[in-house]
């Protein structure tokens, strides 16, 4: 493995040479796409878990881990209702319910963020410093919350150094080194299964739980990610392509969970 911004560019398995830079892959797969599958897998192996994604693409992930690999997932409106995956009712879920599946580990968030650190400390409230800051953001909301009690992933659509920065100038969704800094009480549910940005997918697997490149998304370099991140990734001397959609997720993507192609919108080439 390498720390190196300027990792090997040959270091991508299944990276062709010559690969297209356009939003559309050779196999006719848009970036945006990729990114809906990245989202998608997150919830893989999950089980029956409150899936509780946020913005379009983690949405249209979410339906589809449901209506594929993960067909135990529970998905809702945001209110009051589980619903399926084309947004039929399915059942009731009351506040207190919601909050007993939040406090239990037993719901999978994912989150927007504004800055994100090496240790996946997440940061939605303010840029500056606090007293005086630069922008005023969301606030906390339900960060500290749900990062503490159940797993939360990220989606980043515009990768950039602006947004992953070496230190978050305030902790909303708690890291890695931020929960164990807390100790047990605050590591028993803490996990970040993943992070994906328009660039590729992100994960913790490491020593010090420092942010790894997972995967690539295809047309993507190594360096073109270190290049848009502000600090040193842990780089594997092997770092595959994210994954394409079957047939069947394709069609499904295209045809039932967004047929006006909303997603190329949020994620251009």
């Amino acid at each position: 493995m390498s720390a190196v911004p300027g990792a090997n560019p040959g270091a991508t398995s299944g990276a062709a040479p010559g690969a297209p830079r356009s939003g559309v892959t050779r196999s006719g797969v848009t970036r945006a796409e990729y990114c809906v599958i990245a989202c998608a897998e997150a919830w893989r192996g999950d089980g029956e878990v409150l899936a509780s994604p946020m913005g379009l693409i983690p949405s249209i992930g979410a339906r589809l881990a449901r209506r594929t690999f993960s067909p135990d997932l529970l998905l809702t409106d945001g209110e009051a209702l589980l619903i399926g995956p084309d947004g039929t009712p399915e059942g009731w879920l009351p506040y207190r319910q919601h909050l007993a599946l939040v406090t239990g580990g037993r719901r999978h968030v994912m989150m927007g963020a504004s800055q994100i650190d090496r240790f996946g400390n997440q940061n939605i409230s303010c840029v500056g410093d606090w007293e005086r800051p630069t922008r005023q953001l969301l606030g906390v909301r339900g960060g500290p919350v749900n990062t503490l009690n159940n797993p939360v992933s990220y989606w980043v659509p515009r990768h950039s150094a602006r947004v992953f920065v070496p230190k978050v100038d305030m902790i909303g969704g708690v890291g890695y080194d931020s929960a164990a800094a807390a100790g047990p009480t605050a590591t028993r549910f803490h996990r970040i299964p993943r992070v994906v940005s328009n660039l590729g997918v992100f994960d913790f697997a490491t020593g010090d739980r420092s942010m790894r490149l997972a995967s690539l998304h295809p047309g993507v370099t190594v360096e073109e990610v270190a290049a848009a991140t502000g600090f040193e990734l842990t780089v594997p001397d092997d770092v595959p392509y994210t994954r394409e959609p079957s047939p069947a997720e394709l069609r499904s993507i295209r045809e039932d969970l967004d047929p006006k192609g909303l997603r190329d919108r949020e994620v251009k080439g």
